[in-house]
């Protein structure tokens, strides 16, 4: 995104934005540390970058969880906006709601099928 064009609508259009600009940022990290940890070819990394790569981090298949994210938005793109917001931008399920247009219960019942679906995609 071209910072200086970035005009945002409200603190809620933020937000949205954001979450959705660090799940793309953490799922190129992980690739460029997957690929990196196969042999690939290293890119001209800034050092910061190339710290992060190689630092000693959990085990947890990021990019696994982008992809079964990109199939839920298919399935149901709200409940993908909500573990988008609650994963990538750690908001509150209040918060969440706001930024949606959506009630906090809707949020809740979203949230709660949303991980179950994704638990089931994770461990398949």
């Amino acid at each position: 995104i071209e910072q200086k064009n970035v005009r945002f609508e409200s603190r809620t259009h933020f937000f949205a934005i954001a979450a959705n600009l660090m799940r793309e940022i953490l799922v190129d990290h992980a690739r460029t540390k997957h690929r990196l940890k196969r042999g690939g070819v290293k890119s001209d990394l800034p050092l910061e970058e190339a710290m992060l790569v190689a630092a000693d981090e959990k085990d947890f298949d990021l990019i696994a969880l982008d992809e079964a994210l990109t199939r839920l938005g298919k399935i149901d793109e709200q409940q993908a906006r909500i573990v988008e917001l609650k994963f990538f931008a750690d908001l509150t399920l209040q918060e969440t709601a706001d930024v949606l247009g959506i009630s906090t219960a809707t949020v809740k019942r979203d949230w709660t099928m949303a991980k179950v679906w994704l638990h089931r995609e994770l461990t398949k």
